[in-house]
């Protein structure tokens, strides 16, 4: 499995464009905003989009979902349903952080612990993995021992948990039971910043210790 991640919005959320090498079937994981420039990303490479993947329902994640989805006509999982509310109020979250919104939507498929997303020959495994938000999934490729982590993890830091729904107990257990087990070399791409590994954050971040 091949992939690219691309800062998108004012919020510089990191957008990973996935894709198989076999089949060139990619999928966009937490497409936060600018559209175009993804499709233009996908078009370089000659890829062919077969879905959005999404963790959680934050707007930054989720604002160009609409979009892409009506372009290629490709269908939308994630998150897990407990984030439905999160969805249901995005014109809300628009108007509060002053973020374009392509439009609002309901995924074609809700995602739940266990389920995997298939990607041409690849399979990525979904975890839930709750505290950022009630719904906050993180999908792994075993094979390529990569995380996209959306808000849970970060280098040298943690998702927040003072949004509405979220909790901090919750996100703690989830990285310590959910994340360590995956093993020390697994490579974390998270939703903001710089890419980490486990092991660098079982050691050295102040907020998990």
């Amino acid at each position: 499995m091949q992939y690219i991640s691309l800062p998108v919005t004012a919020f510089a959320q990191n957008c990973s464009i996935i894709w198989c090498e076999t089949t060139k079937a990619c999928a966009f994981v937490d497409p936060g905003g600018d559209a175009n420039d993804l499709i233009a990303a996908v078009s370089e490479r000659g890829l062919k989009p077969v879905g959005v993947f999404l963790t959680h329902g934050h707007l930054d994640h989720v604002g160009g979902t609409a979009a892409l989805a009506k372009h290629y006509r490709i269908p939308i999982s994630g998150p897990h349903e407990a984030d439905k509310y999160w969805l249901d109020a995005l014109p809300v979250q628009a108007q509060r952080f002053g973020l374009p919104l392509s439009g609002v939507f309901v995924p074609d498929r809700w995602l739940q612990h266990g389920d995997t997303l298939q990607l041409g020959e690849q399979q990525l495994e979904v975890l839930h993995t709750p505290g950022h938000t009630p719904g906050h999934l993180v999908f792994f490729q075993r094979e390529s021992a990569v995380l996209f982590a959306g808000d849970v993890l970060f280098q040298g830091s943690i998702g927040r948990t003072d949004f509405p729904g979220g909790n901090h107990q919750q996100l703690m257990h989830s990285i310590k039971t959910q994340l360590w087990t995956l093993g020390d070399d697994v490579t974390v791409v998270p939703g903001h910043g710089p890419n980490t590994t486990i092991g660098t954050e079982r050691l050295h971040n102040p907020f998990i210790r």
